[in-house]
């Protein structure tokens, strides 16, 4: 098995949404904004490749929704999927699974596309699209708080495909890899969890979207369900320290991996450094 992070480009979100209740005053001394208290995140995939298996985990915004819709995020970055896959003499036919965290458009538009003709199909036409099954059901029956980030042209064509395989519970739904599921951020996200050699990494989705976001209170506004994240972040503490989990960010455009340790203050960064300084 080998691991490969894939960089699909960057976006930029409102650092108040980001950050929830927490002062400008004091995420900003962490996680800087421009003039307009806008932050630069990184949509930051991980491709799995074991044996004959290339099992890519998120995929980016995509590049179908019009101009109208994209400027309100601000894409910038030379990066996309595409070249980062070339990068690793891969392409998007060879992708097996794709496993989808949650169906945020930030994390699931470059599932679909528009082929030839105009008609949306499937970007990787030879693999298993993998999610919750009831992220699946929230998705396509949105909530007012949710429904700009659930777009339907993201999601009802992999079902009509017949590529769609869902999640039911918790555990190894392929080999190594195991889904652990939390439900303060959207119902159903799957945090998948790689056994890799010796180690566990954690791809943290929203979760966790940066090392900013570690202390517990520090959550974003976008979270449906804030008291059942901080559940979510206490049930995933204890296990990650036990276990000495390293954590995947796909947001952080500064840090892309990091150790935790407990201090006197609660959970902290330990370390960060590059997925590839594991090997």
């Amino acid at each position: 098995m080998t691991l490969h992070s894939i960089e699909t480009g960057n976006l930029k979100l409102d650092g108040g949404a980001m950050f929830g209740v927490i002062p400008k005053s004091m995420w900003q001394k962490v996680y800087p904004a421009d003039e307009n208290n806008l932050c630069n995140w990184s949509m930051r995939c991980l491709l799995v490749i074991d044996k004959d298996r290339k099992i890519l985990i998120d995929n980016g915004i995509g590049n179908k929704q019009d101009e109208k819709f994209l400027r309100h995020y601000h894409l910038n970055g030379d990066n996309t999927l595409e070249k980062s896959l070339a990068k690793l003499e891969c392409n998007l036919d060879d992708i097996t699974d794709m496993v989808l965290t949650h169906l945020h458009f930030d994390h699931c538009g470059g599932s679909i596309k528009y082929n030839k003709n105009g008609v949306l199909v499937p970007t990787f036409k030879n693999a298993t699209y993998w999610v919750n099954n009831l992220q699946f059901e929230w998705a396509t029956r949105p909530n007012r708080r949710e429904e700009a980030s659930f777009l339907k042209e993201n999601i009802l064509p992999i079902q009509e495909s017949g590529q769609l395989k869902l999640i039911e519970k918790e555990g190894e739904f392929l080999p190594n890899i195991y889904a652990k599921i939390f439900n303060g951020h959207t119902d159903g996200q799957i945090i998948p969890h790689i056994k890799f050699k010796d180690k566990t990494i954690a791809f943290m989705a929203d979760l966790f979207p940066s090392t900013a976001h570690i202390p517990m209170p520090w959550m974003m506004a976008y979270d449906t369900k804030p008291l059942i994240t901080l559940e979510d972040r206490k049930r995933f503490f204890k296990e990650a320290l036990e276990e000495e989990t390293i954590l995947f960010f796909e947001h952080d455009l500064y840090n892309e991996c990091c150790t935790l340790q407990m201090t006197e203050k609660g959970v902290r960064v330990k370390d960060t450094f590059k997925l590839k300084d594991l090997f």
